[in-house]
């Protein structure tokens, strides 16, 4: 299980200005489907699509690492320092939470798994889901009692 810590680090590294934004447009979302909610399967099969900033970073640097790559053995080795900065980047990502197209990422919208699961566990709170789990715990439990007695 992931810790608080590790949960936060990409958000703790991102401006508040860019989480606010972040915040604001997911809280205007659910608004959205608390006025709509015919709409709110759509939207949590929308989030399971959605891309997390980890995997656009990892899309991303892995695409300019094999571009680099490629281009050191075709056309000038001097590309193989793009693949070395990319993997210096990653590592660093991977220890701090942080690395310089991070801030880039974040500002175009993508955004952590804990915030697509916030949005998605709220949205399923709007649709009643645990309600269902409540039901279904109660009558549990009322069968439990039944078989004791």
């Amino acid at each position: 299980m992931a810790t608080a810590a590790a949960v936060d680090r990409v958000q703790n590294h991102t401006s508040e200005a860019v989480n606010r934004m972040i915040h604001e447009a997911m809280t205007e979302r659910l608004v959205y489907f608390a006025l709509h909610p015919g709409k709110i399967d759509e939207r949590i099969d929308e989030l399971d699509r959605e891309w997390d900033v980890e995997r656009a970073l990892e899309a991303n640097a892995s695409t300019l690492a094999l571009a680099g790559l490629a281009a050191g053995i075709v056309a000038d080795r001097r590309w193989l320092a793009l693949p070395v900065f990319v993997a210096g980047f990653l590592f660093q990502h991977a220890v701090q939470g942080w690395c310089p197209p991070l801030p880039l990422l974040r500002r175009l919208g993508f955004r952590t798994q804990h915030e697509i699961d916030q949005e998605r566990y709220a949205l399923k709170a709007l649709r009643g889901d645990f309600q269902k789990v409540e039901q279904a715990m109660g009558r549990l439990q009322k069968t439990m009692h039944e078989q004791r007695v």
